[in-house]
């Protein structure tokens, strides 16, 4: 650290470098209104943090600004609308309500399809796995979720594990990160981190 004198008030500054695991990685975040906020800032702060280059991913046209329920807004950098976006080590699905609606997207399950595919982690918390049961990537997968989608995980055939934060599941093409509300997401974002 440096001593610097500025006045009469003495400042101690601390330059410190710390090290970035996600330096080169390209980690997608969907983004639309009504999403949990804590389930989508808390990753995309902490990635950024870790040198992540994050894409915050939406249908709509670059620069759309979405609200999450308690009306922090994130603004959309990247689009599924023409050019196709480039191959994600990771894709972050939020929960709230907006799961509800990415769900019905066809774009956003052939990005979710082709993320897990490809064996990068896809990772959904709280609601967030309604879109991995639409995309048909969690027949035969343990995950968790919100408490009050724990019948759709079932009948979609994914193996409902209750009592666990965060469940890691690394039997399929590519790892399925899941977790079940905003208390969880400190554990979610960790796994995610470790994965990618």
């Amino acid at each position: 650290y440096q001593r610097r004198v500025h006045g009469d008030v003495r400042a101690i500054i601390m330059e410190v470098e710390w090290p970035k695991t996600l330096t080169g990685k390209k980690i997608g975040i969907l983004c639309g209104n009504n999403h949990e906020d804590l389930e989508l800032q808390y990753p995309l702060i902490r990635l950024r943090e870790e040198g992540a280059e994050v894409l915050l991913i939406s249908g709509a046209p670059v620069g759309t600004e979405f609200k999450g329920k308690f009306g922090y807004p994130v603004v959309t950098t990247h689009t599924l609308e023409g050019p196709p976006l480039p191959d994600l080590d990771a894709l972050v699905i939020p929960g709230g309500m907006a799961p509800d609606y990415w769900r019905r997207d066809e774009r956003i399950l052939a990005l979710t399809r082709y993320t897990h595919e490809r064996g990068a982690t896809v990772a959904a918390i709280c609601h967030g796995p309604w879109v991995l049961i639409s995309a048909n990537i969690l027949r035969e997968r343990s995950c968790t979720c919100f408490m009050s989608i724990r019948d759709d995980v079932v009948n979609a055939g994914g193996r409902y594990v209750s009592d666990k934060p965060v469940v890691v599941d690394v039997s399929g093409s590519g790892p399925i990160v899941t977790s079940r509300t905003p208390a969880d997401v400190s554990d979610f974002t960790r796994a995610i981190i470790s994965l990618v």
